[in-house]
């Protein structure tokens, strides 16, 4: 578990004093390597770069033209900004691609949907790899935006929870340890158990939760639970990490109620409450840009509202910190107590929205 042999220094990054040159890819393609790096930091001014040498080794010949992708330069209310952390990629039929990250800002400089993938034709010009972009520009649109729910194949937009296994795209807040969630329990529901972990601690909390695609969104569910205790809660939950999350849940207190918590550098604040009947509860989030709608039923579509236009700014990037984008989750939790009760989804519906 040790290098061994001489060590080479390839490259520091192709601007004088960038920072952070990191995420080295080489390629042999004919008679020279390629290092593709990122640099200047995976904020406003990252960037993509590549040399090239006849030698891995090196020494390494900046391309004149770096950086060879960067919004920097296009201001903090373009739509897409912080490209970087590149890779190439060349097909069968021998076309050449790049894949990266980058972040979509609303409601001013934040990203509730976190570092994303693009994707960019390339084609190679002279020795070096050439982004074929709009005409006239350089720029990623829109159109480059990898999309994940192409034709409804990879994520669909409602989930009945009859098959036997979860579908690939949900996800868990962290590696489970133990059996928390079952489809064989109840046929044709997602079970989650109350555990005593919580959404606020750095654990394994039950937990089944999807990306948030969408600036516009709307996330639905139908779920039976009835709480034993003050210190039960089962529900949705809207999280970017453990100290910034909302969660919309029902619990006990005299009698069942529906809340809205809101989680701010691990504070936490019931922003509404209602009392709800026993049965079947419905809750629906519908977001438009940066507020965030919550809402509760007793019957199909008969929505009443917990409470409107809440800032969701909470969810993103530059106020809680890391890289990725915020989940919807379903949730149950007895909050530190032990239970033997649990909370059973009939379903779950996500739809991305125009406006």
């Amino acid at each position: 578990m040790k290098t061994i042999g001489k060590e080479y220094i390839l490259w520091d990054g192709a601007v004088k004093g960038a920072v952070w040159a990191e995420s080295p890819h080489i390629y042999k393609v004919n008679d020279y390597y390629y290092l593709l790096i990122a640099e200047a930091g995976t904020a406003h001014h990252h960037a993509v770069t590549i040399a090239r040498s006849k030698n891995i080794t090196g020494p390494y010949e900046a391309n004149r033209g770096n950086p060879i992708l960067t919004h920097r330069h296009l201001g903090l209310d373009y739509p897409i900004v912080g490209t970087g952390h590149a890779d190439l990629v060349e097909t069968q039929n021998g076309e050449w691609w790049m894949v990266l990250l980058a972040m979509r800002p609303y409601g001013g400089y934040f990203y509730n949907l976190g570092r994303e993938t693009f994707l960019a034709p390339v084609r190679w010009e002279e020795g070096w790899p050439l982004l074929v972009l709009a005409p006239g520009g350089w720029n990623l649109h829109m159109q480059h935006l990898i999309c994940l729910n192409i034709s409804g194949i990879l994520q669909p937009d409602r989930d009945e929870f009859n098959a036997p296994d979860l579908a690939l795209h949900w996800n868990f807040l962290r590696t489970p340890r133990e059996e928390f969630y079952s489809l064989k329990e109840r046929h044709g529901y997602l079970r989650l158990k109350l555990r005593p972990e919580k959404l606020y601690e750095l654990a394994n909390p039950s937990f089944v939760g999807r990306r948030q695609q969408h600036i516009h969104f709307v996330a639905k569910t139908a779920f039976e639970f009835t709480p034993q205790s003050e210190t039960e809660c089962a529900g949705l939950v809207l999280i970017q990490n453990n100290k910034f999350n909302f969660q919309f849940v029902v619990t006990q207190n005299s009698d069942r109620e529906i809340h809205l918590i809101k989680c701010v550098d691990g504070l936490e604040e019931v922003l509404a409450k209602k009392p709800i009947m026993d049965g079947m509860i419905y809750l629906k989030i519908e977001a438009h840009g940066q507020e965030y709608g919550f809402y509760f039923s007793h019957q199909p579509g008969e929505w009443q509202t917990l409470i409107e236009n809440i800032d969701g700014r909470i969810l993103s990037t530059p106020i809680a910190g890391g890289f990725v984008g915020a989940y919807i989750a379903m949730y149950a939790s007895s909050n530190g107590q032990a239970s033997n009760n649990h909370a059973d989804f009939d379903w779950f519906e996500y739809i991305g929205l125009e406006s």
